[in-house]
Parts: C-alpha cells; sequence; structure tokens
C-alpha cells in the first residue's frame, strides 16, 4: 500500500489503524498502558507520520478566514491555508458554525497525506449563545448541580455549532479583585475551588466524550496565573510552594483526578521561569506525579513570549525550552511549526519528545471520535434546533437566581411589594441589555439580555418610573476596547433625583459594565467607576429608601453603600436572564441563597483580603498597644466575608457534635449539626465547615473550608447536617509537595459563613 497517495475518507484510516499489528509502543507507560486501544491506535498512526505531520499537530491556529470563502491569497493566511493543506495544523479556535467548521474539517480530511481531523476550540467560558452567569457569579450558588447543568447546556450548543474543546474552566484561586480575570473563576477558596472544578469538567464532557453534545474541557491556567503581583495581567508572579501546593493547586489537581482531557498554561512566570517553559509545573507536577495523559495547550502566544521575558533569545530557543518542559501544543505562538522539525533533525530535541506531546493530542481526537467520525460536530439541523432552545433560558435563569447574594437588608426593606408602591428604578445599568451578558462571551448576540428594567415591568403592576441618571461611558464599549469612563456628563442626574422624590422605594443598578472585568481588565480601584458614587448619594440624600443591585464581575469596594443604604443584592452579570432574576428577587418570589464566593474588601489598602489567613505572632492586641498585626486607619475585617449571603427568612445552628472514636488508618471524624429555619418563608441554607489545625510543623490558616451542604427548610423545621472528615481534609502539603496528616488538636465550626463562631474541637492521635 502507498501511504503517500491516501486521501482519506471518514472511515479509511481507521480501518487501516486498527488493521496494523502494532509494536515498540512509544509512549510512556504510566500514561498509556498497553491494553488501551486508543494508545496503540495513536502509535500506529505516529509510525507513518513524518517529524513535520507530527509537528503539525503540536501547531494551533486562529480562525484566518471564511472557510465557506475565497482561498487566502497572500500574507499569514495564506502561510496559514499553506500549512492546513499539508498536515501542519493540529487544531484551529475561534471557527465556529457548521458551515464554517466543516470547510476547514474538509480540508485537514479530505486533501491532506494523512487525513487527521482537526480539534476546534472556543472560549465557551459562562454559555455559547445562550449566557449564564459569569463563573465567578455562579460560584456563589454553592450549588454544585445547577453548575455542572450549566457547563452541559454549554457544551450542547457549542457542539451544535462544531466545536468540540472549551478553553475552560479556568479554576484559577485569586485573592485580589484587582485582577479582572477573578469573573471567570470560583474566587478564593481551593476546596470549593475544587468542587466547582469537578463539577465543570463533568458538565462540559459529560459520561461519554465520544458523544456529539459533549465537548473537551481545559483546565486553565496552569498556574499561580490568580497571583500576579498587583492584580496586573500578564505580570509575574513570587510565591512559597506551601501556597503553590496548598492554595493553587488543588483544583487543578481535582480536574486532572476527573478525567479533564487538557490543561493551558498561563502567562505568569513561577519560580523565574515562564510557566510555558515549566518542566516543574508540567512534567515533574501535571504529568509525572499527576499521571495526566491529556495534553497541555498554551495560552495565545504564550510560548513565543518566553523571549520577552528574557529566558528565551530567539523562536528556536522558545521552542526547545517550552517542548522539553512539556508543553504540548502552541496556540498562535508560531513557534512549534517554523523550529521543532529542524530541531529535530539537527539532534538538538529527541524525536520522542515530539511523538509525545504528538500522541496526546491524536489521543484526545480519538477519544472525541474524530477519526470515526470527523463531520459528527457538523449537523446543520442540530444547529438549528438546538442553540438558545427555551430549555436553556429557563436553566439560565434557574442558576442566575441562585447565584444572587443578599449582602444587607436593614427594615426587611426587601422583598418589594408587588402593588401599591411607587417604584423610582435609577442607573446607567438598569436599562442595559449588553452589559449583563458579561465578559466572555463571543458567541452571544450583543444586547440579548433582559434589562432589568424589562424584567421589573414584566413582574409588577406597581407605578415603575426610570431615569438612567448618568452615562457610564464616553462611546460604545466592547470586548477589545477600553472606552473612557464619563466623569463629567452630569445632565441627567436631575431627572432622576425627581422621580426618586416621588417614589416610595428606590431601586439603583449600579456596578461595573460587562467589559471592565475580564482578561486585561485589571483596576487600580474598587468603587463604582465614573459618577455613579456622586448619583448614589445623591440620591440617598433625597430618599433613603433604597435597594442598590449591583452588577459587577468582581467583588468591589463599597463601604459607604454598606454603612448608608438599607438593603443591598449583589447581582453580578448574570446572563441572558439577568433581569427575570433579579425581578424574581426584589419582589420575593425567589428567596436568595447565595454566598460569597470572595471576600468583599473596605478599600483597596486592605488587599490580598481572604478569610483563610495564616495565624501571625502578633494576630491581636494582648499587651494594649500599637504594636500589633493591623491598620492604624482601617479595621482589619473584611466589608463581606467569604461565604456571607442573608435571606428573607433566617437560620438558628445549634447542638453540634463532633464524634471522633475512629483514628486508625482510616481517619474519619463525624460532624453535625442542627438547622432551623427561625423565620416566615421556606429557603435555602449553605451550611459550611471549617477546621483549624492549631498546631502543624507548618503554619496553618486560621480556618479552611473543608464540607458545605445547600439545604431547603421551610418555616419552623429543623434538620440535622452531618458532614465527614477524613485524610483528604485534615492533610496539607509541606515544602516538597507531599501530603501530610500529623497528629493534634483541631478546631471546628459549622455555620452560615466563615466569621461563624459556633466551635466544638477534637484531636487526630
Amino acid at each position: 500500500m502507498n501511504l503517500k497517495i491516501i486521501k482519506i475518507s471518514t472511515f479509511v484510516l481507521p480501518l487501516i489503524l486498527l488493521s496494523m499489528f502494532i509494536t515498540n509502543l512509544k509512549l510512556d507507560s504510566k500514561n498509556h498502558p498497553m491494553n488501551d486501544s486508543i494508545t496503540q491506535k495513536v502509535d500506529s498512526l505516529l509510525q507513518i507520520m513524518t517529524i513535520e505531520e507530527k509537528v503539525g499537530q503540536m501547531n494551533l491556529y486562529n480562525g484566518f478566514w471564511d472557510a465557506t470563502g475565497p482561498v487566502p491569497e497572500g500574507g499569514d493566511a495564506k502561510t496559514k491555508y499553506d500549512h492546513l493543506r499539508k498536515g501542519w495544523v493540529g487544531g484551529m479556535l475561534n471557527v465556529r458554525g457548521v458551515k464554517n467548521v466543516r470547510g476547514v474539517q474538509k480540508i485537514a480530511v479530505e486533501e491532506t497525506r494523512l487525513g487527521i481531523p482537526l480539534i476546534i476550540g472556543f472560549d465557551v467560558i459562562h454559555g455559547y449563545k445562550t449566557i449564564s452567569p459569569i463563573p465567578l457569579a455562579e460560584s456563589a450558588s454553592w450549588d454544585l448541580e445547577a453548575i455542572e447543568n450549566s457547563a452541559r447546556i454549554a457544551a450542547t450548543e457549542a457542539s451544535a455549532a462544531g466545536i468540540n474543546w472549551t478553553f475552560a474552566p479556568m479554576v484559577d484561586i485569586s485573592r485580589d479583585p484587582r485582577w479582572g480575570r477573578v469573573m471567570e473563576g470560583a474566587g478564593e477558596d481551593p476546596f470549593l475551588g475544587s468542587k466547582i472544578a469537578i463539577a465543570r469538567v463533568k458538565g462540559f464532557q459529560g459520561e461519554d466524550l465520544s458523544q456529539p453534545n459533549t465537548i473537551a474541557a481545559c483546565a486553565k491556567h496552569f498556574a499561580a496565573y490568580g497571583f500576579v503581583e498587583s492584580g496586573r495581567e500578564y505580570n509575574t508572579v513570587d510565591m512559597s510552594n506551601v501556597k503553590l501546593f496548598n492554595t493553587v493547586l488543588p483544583p487543578f489537581k481535582a480536574a486532572a483526578e476527573n478525567g479533564v482531557r487538557t490543561f493551558m498554561n498561563s502567562f505568569n512566570d513561577l519560580n523565574g521561569i515562564p510557566v510555558s517553559g515549566s518542566k516543574f509545573l508540567q512534567r515533574d507536577i501535571l504529568k509525572d506525579k499527576w499521571n495526566f495523559n491529556g495534553f497541555v495547550v498554551s495560552d495565545w502566544a504564550s510560548i513565543n513570549e518566553i523571549i520577552y521575558w528574557g529566558h528565551a533569545k530567539n523562536k528556536k530557543e522558545a521552542a526547545f525550552i517550552a517542548s522539553t518542559a512539556g508543553s504540548d501544543m502552541d496556540m498562535e505562538g508560531h513557534v512549534y511549526v517554523q523550529e521543532l522539525a529542524e530541531l529535530v533533525k539537527a539532534g538538538q530535541i529527541d524525536e520522542a519528545i515530539i511523538d509525545e506531546a504528538a500522541g496526546r493530542i491524536l489521543r484526545v481526537k480519538f477519544e472525541l471520535g474524530l477519526f470515526d467520525n470527523p463531520y459528527k460536530y457538523c449537523n446543520e439541523e442540530r444547529e438549528k434546533s438546538i442553540i438558545g432552545q427555551a430549555s436553556h433560558h429557563e436553566a439560565a435563569l434557574d442558576i442566575a437566581k441562585k447565584s444572587i447574594v443578599l449582602l444587607k437588608n436593614e427594615n426587611n426593606i426587601l422583598p418589594l411589594k408587588k402593588e401599591g408602591q411607587k417604584i423610582a428604578l435609577i442607573g446607567p445599568l438598569a436599562n442595559d441589555k449588553n452589559s449583563p451578558l458579561g465578559s466572555w462571551r463571543l458567541a452571544s448576540e450583543d444586547n440579548s439580555a433582559v434589562s432589568i428594567l424589562e424584567g421589573m415591568e414584566a413582574y409588577t403592576k406597581n407605578e415603575l418610573s426610570y431615569a438612567k441618571g448618568i452615562e457610564l461611558f464616553k462611546g460604545q464599549a466592547t470586548f477589545r476596547n477600553q472606552v473612557e469612563i464619563n466623569k463629567g456628563d452630569r445632565q441627567g442626574i436631575e431627572e432622576a433625583l425627581n422621580i426618586a422624590k416621588d417614589s416610595d422605594v428606590v431601586v439603583m443598578v449600579l456596578g461595573e459594565h460587562g467589559f471592565q472585568s475580564g482578561e486585561a481588565r485589571s483596576r487600580t480601584e474598587l468603587n463604582l467607576p465614573g459618577l455613579q458614587q456622586e448619583l448614589l448619594e445623591a440620591i440617598y440624600h433625597v430618599n433613603k429608601n433604597i435597594v442598590l443591585v449591583l452588577q459587577n464581575g468582581r467583588p468591589l469596594a463599597i463601604e459607604w453603600a454598606a454603612e448608608h443604604i438599607p438593603a443591598i443584592i449583589e447581582g453580578w452579570q448574570l446572563g441572558s436572564e439577568t433581569g427575570n432574576a433579579i425581578a424574581q428577587v426584589l419582589y420575593g418570589d425567589y428567596n436568595p441563597s447565595g454566598k460569597l464566593p470572595m471576600t468583599f474588601p473596605r478599600n483597596v489598602g486592605q488587599i490580598p483580603i481572604y478569610y483563610n489567613y495564616n495565624n501571625t505572632g502578633r494576630a491581636t492586641n494582648r499587651e494594649g498597644n500599637v504594636f500589633w498585626s493591623h491598620y492604624i486607619d482601617k479595621e482589619n475585617s473584611p466589608l463581606y466575608p467569604f461565604g456571607h449571603g442573608l435571606s428573607y427568612t433566617t437560620f438558628k445552628y445549634s447542638d453540634l457534635k463532633v464524634d471522633t472514636s475512629n483514628y486508625g488508618k482510616n481517619i474519619k471524624v463525624e460532624i453535625s449539626v442542627d438547622i432551623t429555619n427561625s423565620g416566615k418563608r421556606k429557603g435555602k441554607e449553605v451550611a459550611q465547615l471549617y477546621i483549624r489545625d492549631k498546631v502543624a510543623s507548618i503554619v496553618r490558616p486560621i480556618k479552611e473550608l473543608k464540607g458545605f451542604e445547600l439545604v431547603e427548610l421551610d418555616t419552623n423545621q429543623t434538620i440535622t447536617v452531618s458532614f465527614s472528615l477524613t485524610a483528604n481534609e485534615l492533610g496539607f502539603y509541606n515544602n516538597d509537595g507531599n501530603y501530610i496528616i500529623e497528629p493534634g488538636d483541631f478546631d471546628v465550626f459549622v455555620g452560615g459563613s466563615s466569621v461563624t463562631e459556633i466551635k466544638s474541637e477534637f484531636t487526630l492521635k
């Protein structure tokens, strides 16, 4: 058989591979056992590939032309097109829609020597066409089933549009809300972050990755990107191994252990090495210690940027560093495709390195079923019928309501009455249909969200008046631009004051536009941007009966509002169904149950601020003088702590019990607590379990979340909630990355937030 003249159809290549006798397996047997049929197929294919074709699998290009239009005639697009026809492209991103995906896939499958299908990636971060709340908002639900379902719907819609790989979930832990990308993650806590990482991976990938409604997930950014200095994007990171192993890595490890098929490295350095070139992270930890057998993709051009870090002098060195360190696929860096084949031919890189990387990529393609049917994601009828269907919007509304956090509700100003109240709705975001979609919603339709004005108008018989008050921007904000914030145009304030004076209640919708958080949206201030604080205070002077609805992608410093405004709702950016979700909470048809996944600071000077900080030698004012760990101008405590969130009812915790009778190898500490709905409404509560290891070989945090349960109680109902602490929760990582469990005394806390004082204790002997 002359392999050089094969033009692969949908089924020819798999039959060839299955018929080949498998010998001389080259891939790592620890990651790819000999009895794995996919490993056999991968190895057989590698044996007939040229070095250029193998390197081609390691090359990921951004969409470079309309796949249903004319062939590019010159420049970068022409080069990429030629590489595609040669089989020198392993995948493409930002190609979406069945026609476009079919167009590029057809070239890869029918015009190249071996017909290896492409993997098609896209940033499906919190929905495809139907947009769910931003990930930080979803995390505030603490509802793992709803979060998994949100990812499942996103995968269903994206796969119907030809996509089979998402660059999500982002599992970076971060304690710095100045960093705009906190909106993509699960907040500050590694335990909660790990649980949510698992839920999102399961949602995207389902039970069987070969099904046409699943997509490969990608845990990013590996690793420590959430700790960039000053909260500034693309910046450096410097941290201890204790912080790395105990705070940063757990969500990544959880994703790997639960089958995530790809990892993405990040833009920062760690230990002085740009992480795209970090052997410590990619080989020693991920591929060796964790036995990860998927592949690692760079972030956009991050391998090329090894040069700008000053760690490589040219693309050849950058290609050598990244590939030998374990970075398998180069996203838009143009480094591997230009340099790796020559490095192998010159004997500077062992071809086994290339085989391993290409083999990992081919493995995921086999798992996706692309070799069985490269066009399985290219069904136009499915695309038309599935994307944006009503059931998806119902699910988006469900998770949006669950994501809302009631921060404050003095005098039970909420819920609003549905009749008999004159309500003023004021604010630059109150009638915005684009901002609620948030950042990273590339496939959505602009201005497609239900605005809060629309939601309230459809939900009440009250007299409802609306005034914008001020403009937030001078110009139109988009995903890629930065617009000037309005700091001088006050012409709408007078109208807002007039309707506020004549109203029973004022609902003010303030915060950040959806494009003020996300990638490259770092901020040095966390106040209400522009003239919003001025507007808020002006309205307060004429009507103090204010409900503040925040829309934002990060924790904000709203100390004035927390002191003066009687009711505050954290409404985030909730996606397509924003207005309907907010309206149902405002009018009481949905009792808010969200809890903060990130601490809210009093001001920027407290940052980084987080609940699980280490104790210090002078944590309290033992001696009654100034020489202890504090500020002289502000208290240490946060404005709103991690885990905080109120309800329209109240919950009472009592009868905390700890049973520590089992001290054998299988440690199991059983804990129970009674929770009573002591209010007048049915409601949900997130019961949170924290521990403190009081004395250890390494200083431990004052509290660590180690369990939570979301429960629903009727009025006057009492239930007993149980938790179990095992070796998985009671140990920690030392500086060498070894997990250890030490005997000693532990405190255990249970309550409705991280500041709970309901405490017991136990001892491990």
